[in-house]
């Protein structure tokens, strides 16, 4: 294949572009705040799933301290109606009389049963209402952390998107003017070469494989006509004869 010897060199500003292009895309692949954002996500959802956890708590003993409540103002009512039959004198029968006074004395004891179980309830709520208070404010504060973290990836993204669309319209002004069919070999070859299609021959080295040329490959260069597009017979990419090749 020939081509113009000025043709060949763009060629190195293609690919100069190609692999800047490579570049951006890499680093918008691997900005580490997809990585931090990962790791925030995961933080995020335990922290919630803990809350939920308290929360259902704080709800499940605030209505069995409802209840409870309720059982010792039941106690306490009949406690109560009891107390003012006794002192009423309504009951003058003996053993009815006593039957009352046992049972008063029960429905205290029972009382002071079940307002215990009303201060142990309050305490599990008072203990699930602080762990929710604290995981709200977890969840909140890494919460903040991913809306940061999410605008530096925006704005990281924006730049390389910006500076990836840049090297995409040269890239596309520069392969405008080479020869189809020289475009057509290097494309291939950068597909098969690791995204790296041509290569200048730079003091005897091609600077694809960084392999410097033997004296055989060098005198067939040198034999090569100007606008003829030599190969590097290591890497078989096109090879770009410069004034620094060195020949």
């Amino acid at each position: 294949m020939n081509a113009e010897p000025a043709d060949q060199i763009r060629l190195l500003e293609v690919q100069a572009l190609d692999s800047r292009i490579a570049q951006l895309d890499h680093k918008s692949r691997n900005l580490p705040e997809h990585a931090e954002l990962e790791r925030l996500g995961a933080d995020l959802t335990q922290l919630r799933d803990l809350l939920v956890a308290a929360q259902t708590e704080e709800s499940d003993t605030a209505r069995e301290q409802t209840k409870a409540e309720q059982d010792v103002d039941q106690v306490r009512q009949r406690a109560t109606r009891d107390q003012q039959r006794l002192d009423a004198g309504v009951v003058t029968s003996p053993k009815d009389l006593e039957n009352l006074q046992r049972e008063i004395t029960s429905l205290a004891k029972r009382q002071s049963d079940l307002e215990d179980v009303v201060l142990e309830v309050m305490e599990r709520r008072e203990n699930a209402q602080q762990r929710a208070t604290e995981l709200t404010g977890r969840v909140e504060s890494v919460q903040t952390k991913v809306t940061e973290a999410e605008a530096r990836k925006s704005a990281a993204l924006e730049g390389i998107d910006a500076e990836g669309f840049t090297a995409a319209k040269e890239r596309e002004i520069i392969a405008g003017v080479i020869p189809a069919d020289l475009m057509k070999l290097y494309d291939k070859l950068r597909a098969q070469q690791g995204g790296v299609g041509a290569a200048r021959l730079y003091q005897k080295r091609c600077e694809g494989c960084r392999l410097e040329l033997n004296i055989t490959e060098l005198n067939a260069v040198r034999a090569a006509s100007a606008d003829t597009v030599v190969r590097c017979e290591n890497c078989l990419r096109i090879l770009v004869r410069t004034a620094e090749s060195g020949l």
